[in-house]
């Protein structure tokens, strides 16, 4: 059953880190935080029962550090009801393949990324002419090529509940790709905003390095629709989220996520769009 599902042939390492490698936070109860290089991973689920999901995967290579954060977490031998994907970026299904294979459960993830996960199209190459910092400039050397995950993918209910996430529901979010989707729970306004903002400046080596807490926009140097992302945002910040975690940069929460993402969404062509790259253009005007 696994024989047909694969990376993509440009799959490899990305050496990149930052000091929140490995670092693991409880946002709530039921909402944990984990750092893999520079990227997030997000278990959904009370550590006392076994019913929990992962959202996203992490970078290329890293299934065994996610199962040894899981089963930190829940137990040993522990295994998530499913893997649910914010979107198909390499750095969100790094080790998708691996973890399908190791614990035989569904990927759901929005209709629109379906071909980027199922081998048929790859996504728009990493842009690294785009105003930005050294990850930027590096972007080049990201894996692009879909992955492919055969009939292991689903489509998230049209419903737009989360399967497994009860409470959650799931929210279109576009921009940094067409079937970006965030999470949130009306109860206590928990957001899981995957890259449609993100709390470090992704596309600066340092600010990702030192994770230096600061809201920004979606990375640039994947983002192919600036007007799409800058509506993702506004959707975000009407709903007041109270905590959020994000797919780069450390959890925020309060009266600072509260101010932050109202600027962001203030000044989204100031500080989100890029003066220049090949992207740019696509701000509606």
């Amino acid at each position: 059953m696994n024989k047909d599902i694969s990376y993509g042939s440009d799959y490899k390492y990305i050496p990149a880190t930052s000091i929140g490698n490995r670092l693991g936070i409880e946002v709530l109860p039921d909402l944990y935080s984990y750092t893999i290089q520079i990227v997030n991973i997000i278990l959904v689920g009370n550590p006392n029962n076994d019913d929990f999901v992962l959202v996203d995967a992490g970078m290329p290579h890293s299934a065994d550090e996610i199962i040894d954060a899981i089963e930190e977490r829940f137990g040993k031998n522990s295994r998530p009801q499913a893997i649910i994907l914010t979107h198909g970026h390499f750095d969100h299904v790094g080790a998708v393949i691996d973890l399908v294979k190791e614990w035989q459960v569904p990927v759901y993830a929005h209709e629109l990324e379906i071909p980027y996960l199922t081998g048929k199209k790859s996504y728009p190459t990493p842009d690294a002419t785009v105003e930005g910092g050294m990850v930027a400039k590096m972007s080049p050397i990201f894996p692009n090529e879909p992955i492919n995950l055969g009939d292991h993918v689903k489509v998230l209910p049209s419903n737009e509940s989360v399967p497994h996430m009860p409470d959650f529901r799931w929210i279109h979010t576009p921009g940094h790709t067409p079937g970006h989707v965030s999470f949130f729970r009306e109860k206590d306004r928990a957001l899981i905003a995957g890259d449609a903002f993100v709390t470090v400046k992704q596309d600066s080596l340092y600010k990702v390095f030192t994770q230096e807490q600061e809201i920004n926009g979606p990375p640039r140097y994947l983002t192919t629709d600036w007007q799409a992302a800058w509506e993702s945002v506004k959707k975000l910040e009407a709903l007041k989220p109270s905590v959020a975690i994000t797919g780069h940069g450390v959890p925020m929460s309060g009266e600072i996520l509260t101010d932050s993402l109202e600027k962001l969404v203030h000044n989204f062509e100031q500080v989100a769009i890029p003066d220049y790259g090949k992207y740019v253009d696509n701000r509606g005007h």
